[in-house]
């Protein structure tokens, strides 16, 4: 008896095509736009810990005392923090996140030059419910050993929970480090061990640790960060945006993420040096060799999906192709 092949090789086909749909992008490695009408000047990004997807913002200057969970799928936010304990918030320009899954802001901004005698770091756990409310917030006093600083960079690194800024100046910022643990008592001098060849207006450590990237507002270096005297490993392929302000590296460290303020700002990919894609390999081992300093190093993009797309459409039309053959045997 011949049968037909047509709707069984449809829904073999339909299957196939749908797997690469479902697993499609769901931690926001594909960019995405920040919808939000509040969110018009973008400073800082960073992934969240609890919730797959959702990355956290804000805006700078004397904004309030807000952050942003925003949807990756969606552009949409999902909750809206309101930190507390905290004073009034002056210039907010960047957030991290610690290894113990408490949320870093750094109200670290001075436009006037790096007059004022000291900034501010506000420290709070991350919701474990993505809902509108006020969670209180931990101050540290900062102040630099070699004098006040204009800075938009702060980053805590994953393994060690230290925090460190980059500040930010036309001719070359420099990286500074916090001390061991921050301290709500007393004041908190961050001294300078690095200098940094960038106007750099954010930054961030790889998931494992092992990588620092920061941006500008026209391009970006990466830094082997070899366990505290990070060495410079390459330059960043850094989209161009209108005002430049945020990164984040996604939760597997395949892929960095830039944002911009703007009403209905896009958050653009870009590769990482030393990564060959989403593999789950080390940015900074054998995900491949380190970008020279003019390159970008390998990584994924539009050419991987297009491979993979036509892979899975070939190994579909070969399955259609044989149930053919096999049914006119019948």
């Amino acid at each position: 008896m011949r049968r037909s092949f047509v709707p069984l090789a449809g829904a073999i086909l339909a299957v196939v095509l749908a797997v690469p749909a479902v697993a499609a992008d769901d931690d926001g490695s594909e960019g995405f736009p920040v919808k939000d009408p509040r969110i018009t000047e973008s400073s800082g990004l960073v992934a969240s810990r609890a919730h797959p997807g959702v990355y956290w913002t804000h805006n700078d200057s004397d904004d309030g005392a807000f952050l942003y969970a925003v949807d990756s799928r969606t552009g949409g936010t999902v909750a809206t923090i309101t930190m507390s304990g905290v004073g009034s918030p002056r210039d907010v320009e960047a957030i991290s996140m610690g290894p113990d899954g408490h949320l870093y802001v750094g109200d670290i901004g001075d436009n006037l030059g790096g007059t004022w005698d000291h900034v501010w770091i506000y420290e709070l756990p991350e919701p474990k419910q993505l809902r509108d409310q006020t969670v209180r917030a931990t101050q540290y006093d900062v102040k630099y050993a070699d004098g006040p600083r204009d800075a938009e960079a702060l980053m805590v690194h994953p393994k060690t929970g230290r925090v460190y800024i980059v500040s930010k100046n036309e001719e070359g910022g420099g990286l500074y480090e916090g001390p061991a643990e921050l301290s709500a008592a007393g004041t908190n001098t961050f001294k300078r061990i690095k200098d940094i060849d960038l106007w750099v207006t954010d930054g961030a450590f790889s998931p494992d640790g092992r990588q620092l990237a920061v941006r500008g507002y026209l391009g970006g270096l990466a830094y082997e960060w070899n366990d505290g005297s990070p060495e410079r490993q390459g330059r960043l392929s850094v989209p161009f945006q209108g005002q430049g302000e945020s990164m984040a590296y996604t939760p597997d460290g395949s892929t960095l993420l830039y944002g911009s303020e703007g009403a209905g700002s896009e958050v653009e990919p870009g590769s990482v040096p030393g990564r060959g894609g989403k593999d789950g390999k080390s940015p900074s081992g054998d995900g491949g060799s380190a970008a020279g300093d003019d390159g970008d190093g390998a990584g994924g993009g539009p050419d991987t999906d297009f491979t993979m797309g036509a892979l899975v459409l070939a190994a579909a039309l070969a399955v259609v192709y044989g149930l053919k053959r096999l049914l006119r045997r019948d």
